[in-house]
């Protein structure tokens, strides 16, 4: 027999209730138990139930607030950060963006700094337009620069500066909820300023290792994070241009027809720039749609350029530059490209592979 609500097989051994069934429920209350069979269908679904809901940020909306922010909210010691977390509304007020991932946009002033300090969690940043700003990592002055992504591994001191005359915002990617809801996180203040105010074209750690197809001998040991603090435009760009070109000439080049794809890796291993979180990048040509598809696991997207939609569990929204948006555990979602549409994307696939979690669906096409 089913249930007719959701279609699972209805609980056939709940007892009569009794006084004698009211008293055991009573003792496990008192005990603090909870009996399985009375909650089957919540601890164990068919399939994923997320709480986190689909949701989209609108950039025109976002930027103007993080602007005003930057009027009224100084940056230092205390709040340590002028970033503004994008919180999920099925997650009952929580900064997160979904159940492992929280999402900002930060916003730092001319000439302003954000002083040092170090946290357990993972974090990255992605900079959808501006430039001026440099963030040093464990010492390293890295320029931060339009279409950039840019890592602090977890336990890595940071801090940033901006050494022009103009402000400049960004977004921020961590695994603060995962790291919160497993009592992991540990957080360290370094110094009131960032250790350096050099504002170099290339990091050290792009001059060590952003070489194609080669890797320094003095380092041949594998990291759980990417030694590489920035993964530049131009690099992206041109990975996905010759994509699209090769697909033009005939070769099996691209993900999907009119697809182009990359994924930003730790040159160490070929895994993912972080242990929890994955980093790509997508560009459709004009008029393309992706088959529907879901995942386990939850993601955000952000517009970088060119104009779309998502459908999201069914919902049409159309997309602009710097609106990001959230897609939660086994909801379905497919793009549509008006314009050449290019896209980042992070998530937290790099959990749920390693945990055996990983599940993939997607709808044939009928073309």
């Amino acid at each position: 027999m089913l249930d007719q609500k959701d279609g699972t097989p209805a609980n056939q051994m709940m007892p009569e209730d009794t006084p004698e069934l009211r008293a055991l429920y009573r003792g496990f209350e008192e005990q603090h138990l909870m009996p399985l069979w009375t909650q089957l269908g919540d601890l164990m679904p068919r399939h994923p139930k997320p709480r986190a809901v689909p949701h989209v940020w609108k950039w025109a909306d976002l930027l103007p607030l993080a602007q005003r922010s930057g009027d009224l909210v100084p940056v230092g010691r205390g709040g340590e950060r002028r970033a503004i977390g994008l919180a999920n509304p099925g997650l009952g007020g929580h900064a997160y963006v979904s159940p492992t991932l929280w999402a900002a946009i930060q916003y730092l002033g001319p000439r302003e700094t954000a002083p040092e300090h170090r946290h357990a969690q993972n974090a990255f940043r992605f900079v959808v337009e501006g430039e001026g700003v440099w963030t040093v990592v464990n010492g390293d002055p890295v320029r931060m620069g339009r279409g950039d992504l840019l890592l602090t591994p977890g336990w890595h001191f940071h801090g940033h500066h901006n050494d022009t005359d103009g402000p400049m915002a960004w977004i921020d990617g961590l695994d603060i909820p995962f790291a919160q809801q497993n009592d992991v996180g540990f957080f360290e203040f370094g110094s009131d300023r960032v250790t350096d105010y050099a504002t170099p074209r290339f990091s050290r750690s792009e001059r060590l290792w952003c070489h194609p197809g080669l890797r320094p001998l003095s380092g041949l040991r594998d990291t759980v994070n990417s030694p590489i603090g920035a993964y530049r435009w131009e690099h992206t760009d041109r990975a996905l241009a010759e994509q699209l070109l090769l697909e033009e000439e005939g070769q099996p080049a691209t993900v999907e027809q009119g697809h182009a794809a990359i994924r930003y890796v730790n040159p160490t291993t070929g895994g993912d720039v972080m242990p929890t979180i994955r980093c790509e990048f997508h560009r459709l040509r004009a008029g393309t749609q992706t088959p529907p598809r879901r995942e386990v696991g939850s993601c955000v997207f952000q517009v970088f350029e060119g104009s779309g939609t998502a459908v999201i569990d069914g919902v049409v929204h159309k997309l602009d530059i710097g609106d990001l948006f959230v897609i939660p555990s086994w909801i379905a979602w497919s793009l549509q490209a008006e314009t050449q549409f290019d896209l980042f994307r992070f998530s937290d696939a790099p959990i749920m592979e390693r945990l055996n979690f990983m599940r993939t669906h997607v709808e044939a096409s009928d073309q």
